[in-house]
């Protein structure tokens, strides 16, 4: 029995499974169990593959596949996504292929395939991923940054989900510091979405990775972006949340982490900030409160917190400099906080007119000092 000429390799066999009608998880593991590979079903005979559990759809394209049958729907789907892929640069790599990484492999309904742009050799590196709010305060994509470059420098690859906010200033802090970083996204590669981070997933596919397991020509949809977070967390030896409302998609991500036997951090925030109260219920309900990038590796127990700490190894907050500021200036700094501050407090507080403040924020604000925020001002991260 041969496959069809246009679908020969061993990626296109798990191309084909996953296209089968009503293959789901269920159906996959009684088979698991019963075979050496799941791709064996490719060559069974229809009484076998009945006796499986195959339904007669499946069976029909199984038929289809061995008898060259080039013109049935699912082999014609095959066709298509393979030759889209290739007219795209994107690699097809298959569940059982000695390319796909083995953390991913234990997971929970682990994608039968993936679709990739960028080096692939990358999936087998040590990951941490770094989620959180699309919303992100000045001060969380800051640290979203910072942690991402020093993380890189302490050998761990950065892995998010390349949307607006904490995802995007993960990956461009990793890349700004000369590192490769992992995208996984919830659409087809030749439909990268946002189109805000086209760039950006340029950069990475250049210098990176970017995967799916979704075919080409699949367009983003609010519920691919739950399976999506699965291979975040299922790629990664734990998850840094950053910020993160109680509503937000990084809880999601933080929770399958957890049934995935990861460990999950959380960055801590202003009291008076939505952003921050999903990473403090995650702290509440045991994620380790993180200040540091040695708070992540102590907890991970891995040769890297073990490694000479570089001169960026404390990712808190860095002293500042203050010879550019006059008196006026440093004493709105001095008086701002880290929770936000309104003007009419700052003002009290300094004495100054809310002219003269005013100037004085935006001074501060210029030089990366002072950040605005909901309810006033503070200073930055």
């Amino acid at each position: 029995m041969s496959a069809p000429t246009c679908l020969e390799s061993a990626s296109d066999r798990w191309l084909l499974l996953s296209l089968l009608p009503r293959f789901g998880l269920r159906l996959r593991e009684r088979i698991h169990a019963n075979t050496e590979q799941l791709t064996d079903i490719l060559d069974m005979n229809a009484a076998t593959l009945k006796a499986l559990g195959l339904t007669t759809d499946a069976i029909e394209a199984v038929m289809a596949w061995q008898a060259d049958d080039s013109g049935h729907p699912v082999i014609v789907e095959a066709g298509r996504i393979r030759s889209a892929s290739m007219a795209s640069g994107i690699f097809l790599m298959g569940y059982g292929e000695a390319g796909y990484p083995d953390a991913l492999r234990h997971i929970h309904n682990a994608p039968l395939l993936l679709y990739g742009r960028g080096d692939p050799d990358l999936l087998r590196k040590d990951q941490l991923g770094v989620v959180g709010s699309r919303n992100a305060t000045r001060a969380g994509l800051e640290h979203a940054r910072q942690f991402s470059a020093e993380l890189s420098r302490r050998g761990l690859l950065i892995t998010s989900g390349l949307a607006l906010g904490i995802d995007g200033a993960a990956h461009a802090g990793a890349l700004d510091a000369g590192f490769q970083t992992i995208a996984v996204v919830g659409c087809g590669l030749d439909r990268l979405y946002p189109a805000q981070h086209r760039k950006l997933a340029e950069r990475i596919i250049e210098q990176g990775l970017i995967i799916s397991e979704y075919p080409p020509g699949t367009q983003a949809r609010a519920a691919h972006f739950p399976q999506r977070n699965r291979i975040i967390s299922g790629l990664s030896r734990g998850v840094l949340v950053v910020e993160a409302s109680l509503r937000s998609g990084s809880l999601i991500t933080a929770r399958t982490a957890l049934e995935q036997g990861r460990e999950v951090f959380a960055i801590p925030g202003s009291v008076h900030s939505p952003v921050a109260r999903g990473c403090h219920q995650l702290i509440k309900q045991g994620a380790r409160l993180v200040e540091t990038a040695d708070d992540v590796l102590e907890e991970l127990g891995t040769w890297w917190s073990m490694q000479p700490a570089s001169e960026c190894d404390q990712t808190g907050p860095a002293e500042q400099d203050l010879s550019g500021l006059d008196s006026r200036e440093i004493a709105v700094l001095e008086a701002l906080g880290y929770d936000p501050q309104s003007t009419d407090a700052l003002s009290q507080a300094t004495g100054l007119p809310a002219d003269q403040l005013m100037q004085s924020l935006l001074l501060l604000e210029l030089e990366g000092l002072a950040n605005s925020a909901p309810g006033g001002y503070l200073r930055a991260g």
